[in-house]
């Protein structure tokens, strides 16, 4: 058995739990953290993992940007605005966001809402 431990421009492994990372207030939204689990900083050469904590009545404003989301629900309730789709989810949903797309979040459950979010470092479509 072979074990790679660091590739030339890709880092270590990194291994950590989630609570060990700091947690930041997102600027321009309400009553929601971020915590970057895995970045550029890293090695990670192509995408940065997320997890966004969302306190009750929280949101993050309309935006866009020309780079996909990834997104898994671990615990609470989203509404999300995709364009001009508004859903409702819980735990365990997936959602892709592809770029360009207008998008926007809020906490309708009375518990933190908390997801994975994965983004590429590079833009993913042409501004718009």
């Amino acid at each position: 058995m072979v074990i790679i431990l660091s590739v030339e421009g890709f880092g270590k492994p990194k291994v950590i739990h989630y609570t060990n990372v700091e947690r930041v207030e997102v600027r321009n939204a309400e009553r929601t953290w971020i915590r970057v689990l895995i970045s550029k900083k890293d090695g990670a050469p192509t995408y940065a993992m997320r997890i966004f904590e969302i306190e009750p009545d929280g949101h993050i404003p309309l935006h866009d940007h020309p780079w996909e989301h990834e997104i898994f629900v671990l615990e609470g309730k989203l509404r999300i605005r995709i364009g001009d789709e508004v859903y409702e989810v819980s735990d365990g949903t997936a959602i892709y966001i592809p770029p360009n797309i207008p998008h926007e979040y809020w906490n309708v459950g009375d518990g933190i809402l908390r997801f994975i979010c994965t983004i590429p470092h590079k833009p993913t479509a042409p501004s718009q």
